[in-house]
């Protein structure tokens, strides 16, 4: 009798170890919602136990007989705790941050695992499908760790806590009166206009035989800088997850967490033609300036960038493609 193997290489993502000097820990991100940090954040911590439930992520087989365990609780808001488990019962406290929830995501590819296993704090540097790099923490790292896989497409959920948004400037104008650069914009609105949005084939050469009709066409353009949408992580190892970026809201809901009012902001932070567009959950502490913030509206936000990645959601993307 002949037995074959099939052997599959399976390697999981480039991995970068943070030190707990580099780490720079979530008294930040607790400030977002306290100024008693001492006080509230202890008292956070031990009501969460009470009703905590334990986050599968893409891990099928989790146990309160692993190494560290992940608790969580199944609100908009709220916070992941991990502990390290000896013989099935909790040992010590390892971290805790809070969380966001999130409908929305993009399909990427891990590049890069930036990590202090000590902490379990991570930041995953994922690339998108049409190619742009997003930096985010990872609020499930401690169940998904050992289960991912280098050149695998998963479906990212992303949130974030507001450190601060507010309506980004409406006088910020760019005015372009470069003759080429304004045919170069006149022509590829004419040609995609014409072209019912869509971009042709060979829109370079449409566009190098593109002539005005009237000499209005080529008067100058103003660009609302204010009406952009953007993003840039930051540049710190280990804390490129704290972002700045620019959009549009495109929902508003209010929420709670520990009595604490919260509104989640829906804002498309990347939109680019032929790409899906990059939409965040952000979540701020609902006072009269964000409360100001209205649907439709632009901002400009600090944030806290967040990523998850469910098992489930790898499933129903999957269909939602094939069908």
């Amino acid at each position: 009798m002949t037995i074959n193997y099939q052997y599959k290489n399976i390697q999981s993502p480039t991995k970068v170890a943070l030190s707990d000097e580099q780490s720079a820990g979530h008294a930040d991100h607790w400030r977002i919602l306290t100024d008693d940090m001492s006080n509230d954040v202890p008292e956070w911590l031990q009501k969460m136990i009470e009703h905590a439930a334990m986050p599968k992520g893409l891990n099928n087989n989790i146990s309160a007989k692993d190494s560290c365990l992940l608790l969580s609780e199944d609100q908009p808001c709220h916070i992941n705790q991990v502990l390290a488990m000896k013989d099935g019962k909790p040992e010590c406290f390892i971290n805790a941050y809070p969380c966001v929830d999130s409908p929305y995501g993009l399909h990427c590819k891990i590049e890069r695992i930036i990590a202090n296993d000590h902490s379990h704090d991570a930041v995953l540097r994922l690339r998108t499908a049409d190619g742009s790099i997003i930096y985010a923490f990872d609020q499930l790292y401690t169940t998904n760790r050992h289960l991912y896989q280098q050149d695998t497409s998963y479906f990212v959920n992303f949130s974030a806590w507001a450190h601060e948004i507010q309506l980004s400037e409406q006088n910020e104008v760019v005015m372009v009166e470069d003759q080429e650069s304004i045919r170069y914009h006149r022509a590829f609105n004419d040609i995609v206009a014409a072209n019912d949005g869509k971009i042709p084939d060979d829109l370079q050469e449409q566009i190098s035989n593109w002539q005005p009709e009237t000499k209005e066409q080529m008067a100058p353009v103003e660009i609302n800088l204010g009406h952009m949408c953007a993003y840039l992580f930051g540049d710190t190892l280990g804390q490129e997850d704290e972002a700045w970026c620019q959009g549009q809201v495109l929902g508003k809901q209010e929420t709670t967490f520990n009595d604490k009012s919260i509104l989640l902001f829906d804002v498309v932070i990347l939109r680019e033609q032929n790409a899906d567009p990059f939409v965040v959950r952000i979540a701020a502490l609902n006072t009269p300036e964000t409360a100001a913030i209205a649907v439709h509206d632009y901002v400009q936000a600090n944030v806290w960038l967040q990523a998850a990645i469910y098992k489930e959601n790898q499933q129903a993307s999957a269909q939602s493609k094939a069908s």
